[in-house]
């Protein structure tokens, strides 16, 4: 019996959960949230979003748990995939689970300091390198099929590549702001009064990864739908 190709709804539903959580969230910031210099972190802590922390919080939530049903439903086909392409999938799933508890558990729970801190960055790397992974063996056998000319492991890793650009950029503008304005505070909107480029705030640069993230997602979420 033909395998019925794994729908990528859960993953479209999961996006929409969390930018519009974010974007609620946003729109109860007090005093109005700066995207451009004010962390994501600001709108999941009640002590600086008093009234949007749920909602940005429930966002996540949903995004991990929509992440995870489709992942697990991938997981199904993945033990007839090679090793590296199933790696894919279940360093995905890593990530989205890591989304969902750090949404859902209070930190006191989490047993050590800055231990939401640990859970978001290890959501956001397993996110990253996973649909970085599943984007390159996705263009890849789409080269190979095609039999186009030229080297099918350089494009797919090009555009598979493409996910960790925003990550380099927002790396190199903290090593610069660090070495150049030592004496600059933690990103917030007085870098706005300051006259600091909005290119060099680490908030611009984690908002622009999301965004890059979520496209390559739905893309991948689409073409993986489409196998047979």
């Amino acid at each position: 019996m033909q395998r019925r190709p794994t729908s990528g709804r859960p993953v479209l539903l999961g996006l929409l959960a969390y930018w519009g959580g974010m974007l609620i969230a946003g729109c109860k910031y007090p005093g109005g949230y700066d995207w451009q210099y004010t962390t994501i972190s600001s709108l999941v802590y009640a002590e600086r979003d008093p009234g949007g922390f749920l909602w940005a919080r429930s966002g996540m939530w949903l995004c991990g748990m929509f992440g995870l049903y489709w992942t697990a439903r991938l997981g199904q086909s993945s033990k007839h995939w090679p090793a590296a392409q199933a790696a894919g999938v279940w360093t995905l799933a890593f990530g989205y689970g890591c989304m969902a508890c750090c949404a859902l558990l209070p930190e006191h729970w989490l047993g050590a300091p800055r231990g939401h801190d640990a859970l978001a960055l290890a959501a956001f790397m397993s996110l990253c390198i996973g649909t970085m992974r599943g984007s390159f063996t996705a263009v890849y056998g789409s080269v190979k099929q095609r039999r186009l000319t030229g080297l099918p492991w350089l494009y797919a890793g090009m555009l598979a590549c493409g996910v960790l650009a925003p990550v380099l950029l927002a790396a190199v503008t903290q090593a610069y702001v660090s070495h150049v304005l030592p004496a600059l505070p933690w990103v917030s909107p007085v870098w706005r009064a300051r006259g600091v480029p909005v290119y060099l705030s680490f908030a611009f640069w984690e908002w622009v990864t999301c965004a890059v993230l979520s496209f390559y997602l739905v893309v991948l979420s689409r073409t993986v739908a489409g196998r047979r």
